[in-house]
Order: structure tokens, then sequence, then C-alpha cells
């Protein structure tokens, strides 16, 4: 098959684009490079694909909210569009709001309309945890209501769900939305907690733990991310159905406390970690927990990566990287 990825030098996208390469598949890749964290990473990744793809695997620098550019995209014909590129992060949305219209709203109905006018078999997208917003609902289910969002990130999540049932209900566009659990693993990004927290060990220097670490997060390894992805890939939802429209959770489905997954960090660095207890961020949640009950029934997948290997492969990486990270800035 040949398959679009956008978001392809990105944490989620590169490893869905290798795990597609390594199956046999063709993959044009799209990223736009954003410096919200640095570019030397998104390269190292795209490098990464470029050695094991030969010939089958071609990027594009482009920005999705680029109308025409998007257009033009779609002169040629994919089989799959899986849409993973976002601007991500929760807290960041705070600090720089267009960005996330730009990218998670304009550039999403770029896409929606690249499909619609191609005729795109299947567009599966990456949504998130954080629509469920702050609630003590638990686990999180998919037919439960998610219109109380507590950052504009979740917003924004939450109404590209909304668009892509639109273009369902309208065009007959097969749609799929997965609703992603706190993903960690190696090649991950460096704004997220796990990272952080591994850089501020081997550094030496305190970490912070917020709400005093009265958080619960869904993490969830990334090979059981792209496994899911896969999976659904190839499960289109029926074209006659009211819409053809589905939504999954992906997440390991038992969250687990913070200090743990801290623990489990030090673990594996072989350091304890210096604690700086603050807080509640705004804009986080107290908990995330995903009902992975329709995920299993559907395509025959539960996640299976415990937090204490997931984490031992992260640090893993993770040494090896920043190792040649310094030899590279010496």
């Amino acid at each position: 098959m040949r398959v679009l990825v956008t978001g392809a030098a990105g944490f989620i996208g590169y490893h869905v684009s290798a795990r597609l390469l390594a199956d046999g598949h063709t993959v044009v890749g799209v990223d736009n490079l954003t410096p919200y964290y640095p570019i030397a990473l998104k390269r190292a990744r795209l490098a990464e694909l470029e050695r094991v793809a030969d010939a089958r695997f071609s990027f594009h620098e482009l920005d999705l909210a680029d109308r025409p550019g998007c257009a033009g995209l779609f002169d040629q014909a994919f089989d799959r569009v899986l849409h993973l590129a976002a601007q991500a992060g929760v807290r960041y949305s705070i600090e720089a709001p267009h960005a996330y219209a730009d990218a998670n709203l304009v550039g999403f109905l770029n896409v929606l309309e690249g499909c619609r006018r191609a005729g795109t078999p299947h567009l599966v997208y990456a949504s998130s945890s954080s629509v469920y917003g702050d609630t003590s609902d638990t686990p999180f289910r998919t037919d439960a209501t998610a219109d109380r969002p507590v950052s504009l990130y979740a917003a924004t999540k939450r109404a590209g769900e909304l668009m892509a049932h639109s273009y369902a209900h309208l065009y007959r566009l097969r749609c799929t939305g997965l609703r992603f659990f706190t993903v960690y693993g190696p090649w991950g990004r460096p704004d997220m907690a796990y990272y952080k927290f591994a850089e501020a060990i081997d550094d030496g220097r305190p970490i912070q733990v917020f709400n005093h670490g009265h958080l619960e997060r869904d993490f969830t390894y990334i090979d059981d991310i792209v496994e899911g992805v896969v999976r659904v890939m190839d499960h289109l939802p029926p074209v006659d159905d009211q819409p053809p429209w589905r939504l999954y959770n992906i997440g390991a489905g038992r969250p687990t406390n913070l200090l743990r997954f801290i623990e489990a960090v030090e673990t594996a660095m072989g350091r304890e970690a210096i604690k700086e207890m603050v807080e509640m961020q705004p804009g986080d949640v107290h908990v995330t927990w995903a009902d992975t009950t329709d995920l299993k029934r559907d395509v025959g997948f539960a996640p299976q990566i415990d937090v204490e290997t997931g984490v031992r492969h992260f640090v893993d990486w993770f040494r090896v990287y920043r190792s040649r990270k310094k030899i590279a800035e010496k």
C-alpha cells in the first residue's frame, strides 16, 4: 500500500512510518519541522527512516496549513492517510494559542479536503485523551460526553473529531480517530515529563513533581500505540454506516501513579531523582484511564507492555542518543 503519514518526523509519526516500511508499504512522509522542540531530533528520526527504506520512503517538508501546498500533496493517490501531525503540548497552548489553531484546525481541515477530493479509502487521525477533561468518571469511554476541555490543545483535538464526523456524514469519507494516552518510549519528545525526568536525573538536577505526585496517567508504550494504529488502518468503517466514522482509545488501560512512574525512571537510570513537590499546572488533569474494550473487540488488540519494561527501553535509547548528541556538540 501507498500510505501518507503526516507528522512523519514526530515521535509517533516516525515509529508508525518505520513499522509501515518494515511491513513492506510505501510511505510518503510530511512534516513542517516546527522548532517547538529541537529540529535535530526530528532530522535524526528522518535519517533513520531514509536509512532503512531504500526508495520506499519519500519526504516533503510542508506546513499543512498551507492550503495550496496541501492540495498539491493529494494530486497523488494514497491507499491510506494517517494524519498524525499536530501542534502538541497542553501547556504550550496557553503560551501560543494561534499555533494550535493553524496546525490542529486549519491543517486538519486541509487534510480532510484533500481526502475528500482524492476519494481516500480511509483516513486515520490522531486525537488525544485530553478531550475528556478533568473528570473522575473513569475509565474513559469513547461514548462519554467530551465537551469540557480544560486546555486549548484539548479543545482543538475535540474539534478535529467533530470536523471528521461532519466529513464522514456529508461525503461518506471513512474516518477513524484515535485518542492516544500519554505515549512514551525511544525517540520521544523532549518536552514530555518522562524525558525531562531522565535528563534531570542524568544531570543531577531536581525534577518538578506536579500536584505533589497525586496524579495518575495511563502511560502507553510507543510499540503498543503503533500496533493499534496499524490494525485500525485496515479496519475500515462500513461505508453504509451513518456515518462511516469511528473513535477508539489507545491506552494501556491501567493508570499508573506519577510517583511509581518516577521510580521506574530512577531504577532504569540507576540514580534517585531530586524531587521538588509543586502545585498542579494550569490545563492539567488528575487522572487519565483508557477503556479499550472497543479496540479489543474490533481489531483484537489490547496494549501489553508494562511501565517498567517500557521505561527501561526508553532509558536504553536515551543514554545512547544523549551520548551521541554530546559528542556532536563538542
